[in-house]
Order: structure tokens, then sequence, then C-alpha cells
């Protein structure tokens, strides 16, 4: 038997363990063996789902309801400023998301969840999920079938500028719909001298990019949380020559299918009525990324009773227009992200971005609370 005591031990070191050595998306060699070595040293039930990076664990012998826990895994590319004793020690790379805490939490979720194993009243899958900044992650899990059978799924994440303490929990959509569209103007080059020799693209994609504004602004609903931004914009390597393209990037957030749709839509038809206007031709490219993460309503409130019952602060999540691949989860399973204060900070992906550590073990005895308590209700049928 481990006590409650050394499992939080445990758990602050692997915080630091994984601070330190963070791995990029499907990168994540190192920290999954770390995991699986934890996992197998507690004698933690391990699937075999032929992930590359990440894996799943199972507590229960699999019989009654399912439930799982998700923690993401993976750094990114930013060179860590900070004074932290436990610093990144990878160039280029750090834990500026809190997947690290993530990690920890739920990991040490899984150890306590393994000291009252006999007693649980169900199945839960513990998933530390490659890839979510890639983003895509939660998808590579779901294609293994790992997730097939699980009746809610809870994930978490930390959420700055909010108290420890205070957890943050709202249902319906809390992260945006993420997609990306790439437009290439297709004209004909000419000598800066004499345009009317030519078409240009440089024209045509400037003129997209003041009114693509309008979608948002003259096409929604003036409430609604939609974005568009246009980021790159790129045409030509001289200054006397018209080119033959001009391209532009950028990217969509919307709350809702239907905005998702209607935005979409409305850039499409603007890049190629544009074009043609000028007597060109738009190639338009949609790369659709994760969804809006909605929250079940029923496990939201659940959620937040059983953080409650904990001591726990709850308040309603905000609104935000970063994504989440949570979200995929979300999509196939009825269940709750989760956001937990961890103090006053930088924002996310800023290479000066620090937690208060105060705030893991907590989560990692309120998500066993949880995770119990959803094997209760599911057991009964309520749900």
């Amino acid at each position: 038997m481990t006590s409650n005591k050394e499992i939080k031990t445990l758990v602050e070191r692997d915080f630091r363990h994984f601070h330190e050595h963070p791995e990029l998306s499907y990168q994540e060699f190192e920290t999954t063996a770390y995991l699986r070595k934890e996992l197998e040293r507690a004698g933690v039930t391990i699937l075999d789902t032929g992930l590359k990076t990440g894996l799943v664990a199972r507590l229960g012998d699999g019989s009654g309801p399912v439930i799982a826990l998700r923690g993401d895994i993976d750094g990114l590319p930013i060179q860590e400023e900070t004074d932290l004793p436990y610093k990144s020690q990878e160039a280029g790379r750090m834990h500026a998301c809190g997947h690290d805490f993530h990690t920890a939490a739920v990991l040490g979720a899984a150890l306590l969840l393994k000291e009252k194993e006999k007693d649980l009243h169900g199945t839960v899958k513990v998933i530390f999920q490659p890839a979510e900044e890639a983003p895509g992650g939660a998808k590579t899990v779901m294609e293994t079938g790992a997730v097939d059978e699980v009746q809610a799924i809870f994930g978490i994440h930390i959420i700055g500028n909010v108290p420890v303490g205070t957890y943050a929990i709202r249902s319906g959509a809390v992260t945006a719909a993420v997609d990306t569209f790439k437009i290439t103007f297709r004209g004909k080059g000419s000598h800066g001298a004499h345009p009317d020799r030519g078409l240009d693209p440089v024209v045509a994609a400037a003129n997209f990019v003041g009114a693509v504004q309008t979608i948002v602004s003259r096409n929604s609903d003036p409430f609604a949380a939609n974005l568009v931004s246009v980021t790159h914009i790129q045409g030509g390597n001289t200054w006397n020559v018209i080119p033959e393209t001009a391209f532009v990037e950028g990217t969509t957030r919307t709350m809702t299918k239907a905005d998702r749709e209607l935005v979409e839509s409305h850039i499409r038809v603007m890049a190629e009525h544009i074009a043609q206007a000028y007597g060109e031709q738009a190639d338009v490219e949609w790369i659709p990324g994760p969804p809006a993460t909605l929250n079940d309503p029923a496990w939201s409130d659940f959620s937040a009773r059983i953080a409650r019952e904990q001591g726990i602060n709850v308040v309603p999540a905000p609104s935000n227009l970063g994504g989440e691949d949570f979200a995929y989860f979300l999509e196939k399973i009825p269940g709750t992200y989760i956001q937990i204060g961890i103090g006053n900070t930088y924002s996310n992906h800023h290479p000066k971005f620090q937690l208060d550590p105060a705030a893991l073990y907590p989560a990692s005895e309120y998500l066993v609370r949880l995770a119990e308590a959803a094997l209760g209700k599911l057991q009964k049928g309520q749900k």
C-alpha cells in the first residue's frame, strides 16, 4: 500500500520531471516511457492500443460502467524564460500550456485509484493523450478503439489568473472550433510599369483581406463569438514586378456548427468572386481543426457539484476562442472539460508562463472523487 502522502510526493516529483523534459507533439517518447514505468511500478494495467506515443491505462477489471479521465502530454516549441529551479532542460521546448500539470495530476489520480481499485463500481480508463497541440492527438487515440465503450469522459486544463482552489466549469461551448484557410490568387505577371499587360493578384488579395472582415460583422449574430483573422500575406519578391500569384492565410474561430459552416461558405465565395472580378482565379484550401468544445449540461452540473463537495470554489468558465482537441472526444462521448485555477501568471504559450504547483495534488484528489461518483451515477442508471 502507498499512502496518500507518498503519492502526493510522487505527483510533485513527476510534475517537475515533465516540466524539465518537454517533448513536442507525436515525439513524446520519453514522456510515454516514464508514464509506463510509473504505472507498471504501481501495478496499473496498461492497454495494448498500438499508440506510438501516449498510452491508455485501466483501473478496475473492465466490467460495469466505464468512464475516462484525460490528460495531454505534449509541450511547445518555445524557449523557456522563467527562473524556476525545474525549468526546461530541452533547448527550444517548454511546457507553456500546463500539459505537465495535466499529466502529473491524471497520473496522481491513477495511482490513488489503484489503491482503492477493488472498491471501484466499474472501470476507469486513464488517457495520456499525445499531440493536443498538433492538434489531432485525440483523434489518434479514438482511432485505436480505446474509448469506444466509454460512457462519460472528463478532461482538465489549467486556467491562469484564477486563484488556486477555484475551478471554472460551465455547460455548452467553452472553446471554439478552429479552422485554417489558405488562398492563392492566380493572376498574370507583368512589369510594374505596365499593369495593363497583366492581372495583378496583389490587388485581388488586398481586396479580399478587407472584405473578409465583413463576414462576422455583417453576416453573423452580433452577439455571437466568431472571428476571422488574416495572419499571413505573401506576394511578389521585388519592387518593379507584378507577380503571378499572391497568397493569403488565416484562421477562423466559431462556437456553433451553423456559424462554422456560414464562415467557411462565405470565405470560399468571397475569394472566388473577388478573383473573378479581376479576371483571376482563387484556389481555396480549407483545413478543419477541432470543433468547439461542448460540455454536456448534466455532466457539467455534476462535475461542479462534486467540486463544491470537495471544498472547491466553482465559477462559470469563460468563453475562449482558443482551440482544444478534447472537443473530438466530446463529439462522441458526453462529458466535461474542467478548468483548474493556477494563480496569476503570464498567458498560455508565453515563454515566462508558470503555475502554482499548490493546485496539483488537489486536482488528483478531485479527479478520483469525480471518477468514483460518476461510476456510482452510471451504476444507478441515472444517466
